[in-house]
């Protein structure tokens, strides 16, 4: 059940601003009390989150800076103080949690890196009881192979090393591959990670990609969630080129409509846009840290994101997605978003429209 505070005959979110909420005091996992608010409180350019579904994720993504930035930028801070208030079940990243990918950056340096996102990020959400999935970014530990050997093996053993230290508490169904890819069961919401680090998801990935789909935890959940870092369509600009979305795009998507995925949340893209190809609902979650960028074919100056997922069972399984920018915290107007984005490689529609 998604974090909401009961009053008499109906759910409501807490009201939240700045980086604490004054009307609603945690209880634990999930748990709120209700609060009183007086006239004015509610500052003008803040928004009230909408009535929660079934279960509720927040989805932040590309929280690094610069090649080797063990700081982050305020919005990435404002957002995790603002987590807790939004009442998540669960909390996912699209990746790039660190800005690795140079080799010229030494071991310590990748180490610190770590080090820091622990501090800033993995920790706080630990102690508010927030459980947190992930997916490794090219700027985490990159799988490209040159020669065939893995060109940042380094960067991946850093990052294996630290989250098998971590461990996570997330109620896994494979994590032999742990943490490129893996599978676990939240709240009746199947979640598949791949290693969408690099363009290529290999044979090897693939097969274990379907028998995970196929298997008796994920057609007996109620909703399917597939997560890598790159998308399977580009949406930004200057992110339209081979290299910076997946391959073999459309063999994935008829792959993840099969199985009956309801979303391919991504990000690298740095630009919020939640799409349709076909049946298949395609979130590309914008840059948190630095460097967002401008959608494609739109005039739309480039924004920090923030994206709340409500998934609701009934009447018939669906989500919605409610976007915040940072740090102003205004609410994302769809409508302002392009209806389609057109590339050479794939079109999608806004999730909203036919």
């Amino acid at each position: 059940m998604a974090s909401k505070s009961r009053l008499p005959g109906r759910w409501i979110d807490p009201i939240f601003w700045g980086s604490h909420c004054p009307a609603a005091s945690r209880l634990g996992p999930g748990k709120f009390r209700s609060g009183q608010f007086q006239p004015g409180q509610f500052q003008p350019g803040r928004s009230r989150p909408r009535l929660a579904g079934d279960v509720r994720i927040v989805v932040i993504s590309d929280l690094n800076s610069q090649y080797g930035a063990t700081t982050y930028e305020p919005e990435v801070a404002q957002a995790i103080a603002l987590i807790p208030d939004l009442g998540p079940d669960f909390v996912l990243a699209g990746g790039d949690m660190i800005a690795g990918q140079k080799r010229e950056l030494s071991n310590g340096q990748v180490q610190a890196m770590w080090d820091s996102f622990d501090r800033v990020i993995r920790r706080p959400l630990d102690l508010a009881q927030i459980p947190f999935g992930f997916t490794m970014g090219n700027h985490d530990g990159s799988g490209a192979v040159s020669g065939g050997q893995l060109t940042f093996a380094r960067d991946r053993a850093i990052a294996s090393d630290y989250w098998n230290r971590i461990n996570p508490a997330l109620p896994f169904i494979d994590r032999a591959q742990f943490p490129f890819y893996y599978s676990f069961l939240q709240d009746q919401v199947f979640y598949l990670v791949w290693d969408a680090s690099t363009a290529q998801l290999d044979q090897q990935q693939l097969a274990w990609v379907e028998q995970q789909l196929a298997s008796e935890p994920s057609q007996s959940a109620k909703a399917r969630l597939v997560i890598g870092h790159l998308p399977l369509y580009p949406v930004a600009v200057n992110r339209d080129r081979p290299g910076e979305f997946l391959n073999n795009a459309d063999q994935l998507q008829q792959l993840l409509e099969r199985y009956k995925v309801q979303a391919y949340i991504s990000g690298h893209n740095h630009a919020y846009y939640p799409g349709r190809s076909g049946p298949l609902e395609l979130l590309n979650a914008g840059a948190l840290g630095g460097g967002p960028r401008q959608l494609l074919g739109s005039d739309l100056a480039p924004y920090k994101t923030l994206t709340i997922i409500d998934l609701f069972w009934q009447p018939v399984v669906r989500q919605r997605y409610t976007t915040y920018r940072l740090p102003e915290l205004s609410v994302v107007d769809i409508t302002t978003l392009p209806a389609s984005i057109v590339s050479e490689y794939g079109t999608l529609r806004r999730y909203d429209l036919e």
